[in-house]
């Protein structure tokens, strides 16, 4: 794995004197360190959606031209519309459990939590682009690309930021 990166099973706690973290492997990692593992996660995981447009060009360039004349819905409704319900509730999950996991982090003083917010905010935004990408092979849908600037969308949104680690690093009013 990525050295320096934390995982859920590494035990971990915060030295109040020199603003470090402690991880079990006795390796010391700033705040700043933890928050440019977080960015360089992150940035993979959005580059890797761009990626599926990519796929989708080399694959079928066709699919790009979009024909406002086809009707958004058409002969393969139930499996837009199956999609569109399980991708809207993807996007409304990942944004509920970046919440809920930042908001223990900060409880728990742990830091490790606001890692699982990014990772799993951004594995179900993902899956908002993996829908428009089967759409654009399976039922050649032309208006895939709502699918992918949705989930580009939703990517943007978990962003780590350094107040998060922070709030978790650092008990408020202590």
């Amino acid at each position: 794995g990525i050295r320096g990166s934390l995982s859920e099973t590494t035990p971990r706690r915060r030295d109040r004197g020199n603003g470090l973290i402690m991880n079990g492997s006795n390796q010391n990692l700033s705040t700043e360190q933890i928050y440019k593992n977080l960015v360089v996660i992150w940035l993979g995981l959005f580059i890797s959606q761009l990626i599926f447009l990519v796929v989708i060009y080399f694959v079928d360039p066709n699919v790009f031209r979009l024909d406002l004349n086809k009707p958004v819905i058409d002969q393969n409704a139930a499996l837009i519309l199956i999609f569109a319900v399980v991708g809207v509730f993807n996007l409304v999950l990942s944004f509920a459990l970046k919440r809920k996991f930042l908001n223990q982090a900060v409880s728990d003083q742990d830091v490790s939590l606001v890692q699982t917010a990014m990772i799993v905010g951004s594995a179900l935004c993902e899956t908002v682009p993996l829908f428009g990408l089967m759409l654009a092979f399976v039922a050649e849908d032309p208006y895939f690309f709502i699918w992918c600037a949705a989930g580009l969308l939703g990517m943007i949104l978990p962003f780590p930021l350094r107040t998060s680690l922070l709030d978790a690093s650092f008990k408020k009013g202590a």
